[in-house]
């Protein structure tokens, strides 16, 4: 009872949106520059496989954990999407080990690439690497996720077709078209049942991207727990940016600087046939209650 397979993502181009930097532009900012903090993780650091996955879900929220999470000293993480369980798996666990910062003992080492949630080959390929990986979700209401999903490809790709259009294999019936991957990531049920065949539900962590805007202390307390970390971020690492209309962090990972997310995120999503939403939210509900019951955790999206 596996989820089918997914179709092939493109993977945005270097500095678009989801994926803020390329690889080798990681590489070259990653902590082996000579600075009196690197020379000190290069002398003493040592690359190790992740033990904590973001794993999912596309525009839920992974690029602001992330950097969140960051802020904490006991936090490595690779600052680009390296795609590895999904796109670059023959490469081999050597290339995926070096592409991790260097940590000293008792940091956790950790990475984010939100495309393996919904990958079928995925649970399979992170579970043979270690049975133990501790796997975060951010999930958000599935309706708000396809249009945040549909505002990306349009800012990039103009010409897409409406959202309506993309919604339904037949407009007239209402048949919802569960091959269009803004619509299928939102089925987390399905994928969920993938997951659970190669990892127990007390290894995953499901972060609720809305209350990452409305409380993210909150969310990073329960993040933080699950990782073992001492609460060290808190109410007093954030402050609520109302132009783009969530939090930022009063500082940033190595900066005196307040930071928030890049242009990318925050934008303004398309007016949508209000029939249409309602359509969709009548789709999600099924899913969405089998979700509630498999987590333990009613998000409220009905």
């Amino acid at each position: 009872r596996a989820a089918p397979p997914l179709p092939q993502l493109q993977p945005p181009a270097p500095g678009e949106a989801g994926e803020e930097s390329s690889l080798e532009e990681q590489r070259a900012a990653a902590p082996d520059a000579a600075s009196p903090i690197s020379s000190f993780f290069n002398g003493s650091g040592t690359k190790r496989l992740p033990q904590a996955i973001i794993i999912g879900v596309k525009k839920g929220g992974t690029r602001a954990l992330l950097e969140f999470l960051r802020v904490h000293p006991d936090v490595r993480a690779v600052g680009a999407e390296p795609h590895f369980f999904d796109r670059n798996y023959e490469r081999g666990l050597a290339w995926y080990r070096d592409l991790m910062p260097r940590t000293l003992e008792g940091q956790i080492t950790m990475e984010k690439t939100p495309s393996y949630f919904v990958t079928k080959e995925a649970p399979a390929r992170i579970s043979s690497m270690s049975k133990g990986t501790k796997l975060i979700v951010v999930v958000r209401d599935p309706v708000t996720r396809a249009i945040s999903d549909y505002t990306q490809t349009l800012s990039k790709k103009p010409d897409i077709p409406t959202f309506e259009s993309l919604t339904f294999k037949n407009r007239t019936t209402g048949l919802i078209d569960t091959s269009w991957s803004a619509i299928q990531i939102g089925i987390y049920a399905k994928h969920l049942e993938n997951w659970l065949l190669y990892f127990p539900i007390g290894q995953i962590l499901f972060v609720s991207g809305e209350r990452l805007i409305s409380d993210p202390a909150g969310e990073l307390g329960r993040v933080q727990d699950f990782l073992g970390l001492k609460r060290i971020i808190t109410d007093k690492h954030f402050y609520f940016n109302k132009t783009k209309g969530f939090p930022c962090l009063k500082k940033a990972e190595g900066s005196s600087k307040p930071h928030c997310l890049g242009k990318t995120k925050g934008r303004t999503h398309p007016d949508i046939d209000q029939e249409v939403v309602q359509r969709l939210r009548d789709f999600y509900r099924p899913f969405n209650m089998k979700f509630y019951q498999m987590t333990g955790q009613d998000f409220g999206w009905d």
